[in-house]
């Protein structure tokens, strides 16, 4: 898994090869994002020589702040890799605050 965040955007990937994107579900509740996966067994005689992919369900959870925007999260599957986009909540961007003084009028500020 790789997170980074871009301006005003959060970015995870989670590698995912020989997962069907039908097999991927995403869910949110509050502030957790579990992703839940299942990556089939092999259905052949063959004698494994390796396996460092696991097989069967697994999932991740992540715990995101409260300055992300989870009503608007967006997930995209290629190559074998699933991107969440997930936005900065507007609560959490900077904002100008506009302050009045009864001896100079309205004046504003950066917060």
């Amino acid at each position: 898994m790789d997170a980074w965040r871009e301006g005003e955007t959060f970015f995870v990937e989670f590698d995912l090869p020989g997962v069907s994107p039908d097999s991927i579900d995403i869910d949110v509740e509050r502030n957790v994002v579990t992703v839940r996966a299942e990556r089939p067994a092999r259905a052949s005689d063959a004698e494994l020589l390796a396996a460092e992919r696991p097989r069967g369900v697994f999932s991740r959870q992540l715990v995101l702040g409260d300055n992300l925007d989870t009503e608007r999260i967006e997930a995209g599957y290629d190559s074998g890799v699933l991107t969440l986009r997930i936005p900065v909540a507007d609560h959490a961007k900077p904002r100008r605050i506009e302050i009045t003084s009864a001896h100079e009028g309205r004046q504003a500020i950066s917060a």
